[in-house]
């Protein structure tokens, strides 16, 4: 039994008093991480508008190339985030923090290079890989070519990560929302330059897209450095200097605690993703009307993505500084607002589904009567998950806090593909749902998932996961 277990601060209650104190500082955190996550998906967003302008072909090339690479560059933003935890522990410690903070990012460098690397050399394989899966030739080879391009964008896409971690666990989270920002307006105006040739630019099509991405990610990367060691308070850590030695024992613990959270991202990832090869081989409005449904609970969910990055800085931090209670409140207080926040987006979507499914396609339109009326079916079991999927995603950060990745990781992988999975299959293809059965195992997974990660959490003084 570990001396965590013996302490009779986990047993005690948190004042209310309490998680209100707490409410303001994860706001802080949390509002502008949200706002960052919201400002991404407006930058892959940005990408769909112009590439959808050239053509279904290329569209199709694109959003197959794009779904290798963010697949990728999401799964090992997990591997590297385990900086996240660790920088907080050491943080809430206070002791040599500028040190242990400074050897940290120098090895989350190192694993960004690395782990970036091995995923550009899969990259190398995309056109066998889409062959094999059996997309035609001619669509394998041009969205073969542009993950060639858009592969370059993973190693400063993860260096871009990493500081932003660094600036949130700091305090300063307002930052990478601004820059976030100014990507947004930097990949704008590179697809509007590169795609179609104005302002005297060459007309690159397809490819143009992929080099804004590239053009886009490097800017933030050079605008993280910039405010890094412009800042006196950030100056201090010295973060690029000596980047050439290696900790061996650094650089596996970040490995250890990084690679169940990047399998973890990958397990919920690719749920949602063979889902879409699901409703694929059920039929084409079906996946038309998945691509929509799945779009609007994928912008409601970055609240609460927001959230739980938040929560496992803010944990961390009391994790470092062996205050239970603080763990407690931290991690009380986030799942109150996420969940909450949930609460909310899953009224507005079962209240005005049709409203929201007008913003991608024209409901008035007779031809796409049957799209409309499987989104709103889909909706309406979207927003039956949106409290669990709120409170999975911030159980998981909360347990990432407390550096507790590798069971949840095996909660996931089980909870997504075994009963969501296993669900969607059975209910998609052996009972007269279709579609809808296979939105009601996603839900299943996502019920599993926050059932064993909650009690996981509130379990956390009898596992010994707390600090001695």
């Amino acid at each position: 039994m570990s001396d965590s277990s013996l302490s009779p601060m986990p047993s005690r209650p948190v004042p209310a008093h309490g998680t209100m104190r707490e409410l303001p500082a994860l706001l802080r955190l949390a509002g502008p991480l949200a706002a960052a996550n919201l400002l991404q998906m407006a930058v892959y967003a940005v990408d769909v508008i112009f590439v959808a302008r050239l053509g279904a072909g290329p569209l199709a090339a694109a959003s197959l190339g794009v779904s290798i690479v963010s697949l990728l560059t999401w799964s090992l933003s997990g591997l590297v985030g385990a900086a996240a935890p660790v920088m907080a522990a050491e943080l809430g410690q206070r002791r040599h923090a500028v040190r242990e903070v400074r050897r940290t990012m120098r090895m989350g460098f190192w694993l960004a290079f690395i782990a970036g690397a091995a995923a550009m050399l899969l990259c190398l394989f995309a056109e066998p890989f889409m062959l094999a899966t059996g997309q035609p030739p001619r669509l394998a080879a041009e969205a073969g070519g542009f993950v060639h391009l858009l592969m370059w964008c993973i190693i400063p896409g993860l260096i871009a990560s990493l500081l932003r971690i660094f600036v949130s666990a700091m305090g300063r989270a307002t930052i990478a929302m601004v820059i976030t920002l100014i990507a947004l307006l930097v990949n704008a105006l590179g697809n509007w330059l590169l795609v179609f040739g104005n302002a005297g630019f060459p007309t690159m099509g397809l490819a143009g897209s992929a080099v804004a991405s590239i053009i886009t990610n490097l800017v933030m990367v050079a605008a993280y450095v910039a405010v890094i060691q412009t800042d006196r308070r950030f100056r201090r850590f010295h973060l690029f200097g000596r980047w050439w030695r290696i900790e061996r024992t650094r650089l596996s613990e970040l490995f250890r605690i990084g690679g169940p959270i990047g399998l973890t991202i990958l397990a919920e990832a690719g749920l949602f993703s063979g889902a879409a090869f699901l409703m694929g081989r059920i039929g084409e409005v079906q996946l038309a009307a998945h691509t929509v449904a799945l779009q609007i609970a994928a912008i409601a969910f970055q609240v609460p993505f927001g959230v739980a990055q938040a929560a496992t800085i803010r944990v961390g931090l009391a994790y470092g500084a062996r205050d239970h209670m603080a763990i407690a409140r931290a991690g009380r207080t986030a799942l109150f607002v996420g969940i909450g926040f949930m609460a909310m987006t899953a009224c507005a979507i079962w209240l005005f589904p049709r409203a929201l499914v007008s913003i991608y396609v024209d409901t008035s339109d007779p031809a796409n009567a049957l799209l409309v009326v499987l989104a709103v079916q889909y909706l309406a079991v979207a927003a039956a998950f949106q409290l669990f999927d709120g409170a999975q995603a911030v159980g998981a950060g909360a347990l990432r806090g407390l550096q507790d990745t590798r069971t949840p990781m095996i909660m996931a992988v089980s909870g997504y593909w075994v009963v969501g999975y296993g669900c969607a299959i059975w209910l998609g293809f052996f009972t007269p749902l279709e579609g809808l059965g296979v939105w009601i195992g996603l839900a299943a997974g996502l019920v599993a998932v926050s059932a064993m990660l909650l009690s996981r959490w509130s379990m956390r003084a009898r596992l010994g996961l707390l600090p001695a």
